[in-house]
């Protein structure tokens, strides 16, 4: 018999090494710290019901980062451009001049593991200038709420 926990160990590892790939480095804490990053700072900018539909799509031990230190009460936090480099560069432990590629490198590695359509949701909710960060297009320092 399989451990349970197996197929959930071995999901959040593809997800760390696709993250990784598309960050250039087979380095998993370097993966994980930028997926956390991206996943807390963009939680918090979600309503609760968006938040918890994006969670869903995560594997369970991913999931339980994801929720980790997450306060429903206080959501959504409003940031603009400079405000989203700021939280996920203290975040990831890296500078905001890296938090462009870092961010939408994760972004791409996230939209080939969701369902169809969820990043797309995620977005919505997003200021356009996060959006274009995110994507990896626009100008990048534009301020909106």
């Amino acid at each position: 018999m399989t451990d349970p926990f197996t197929h959930a160990e071995d999901a959040a590892k593809k997800w760390l090494a696709i993250v990784g790939e598309h960050l250039g480095t087979e380095d998993r804490y370097t993966a994980y710290r930028m997926l956390r990053a991206w996943l807390h700072v963009v939680r918090d900018r979600l309503t609760v019901v968006a938040a918890s539909r994006f969670g869903a799509q995560l594997p369970g031990p991913l999931r339980g980062v994801y929720y980790e230190g997450w306060t429903p009460g206080h959501v959504p936090t409003r940031y603009d451009v400079p405000g989203f480099i700021a939280r996920f560069a203290g975040s990831a432990g890296i500078t905001r001049a890296e938090v462009p590629p870092h961010a939408a490198a994760v972004t791409t590695a996230l939209a080939l593991l969701c369902s169809p359509g969820e990043l797309e949701r995620v977005a919505g909710q997003l200021p356009a200038g996060v959006r274009a960060l995110l994507a990896g297009t626009g100008e990048q320092r534009r301020e909106d709420g």
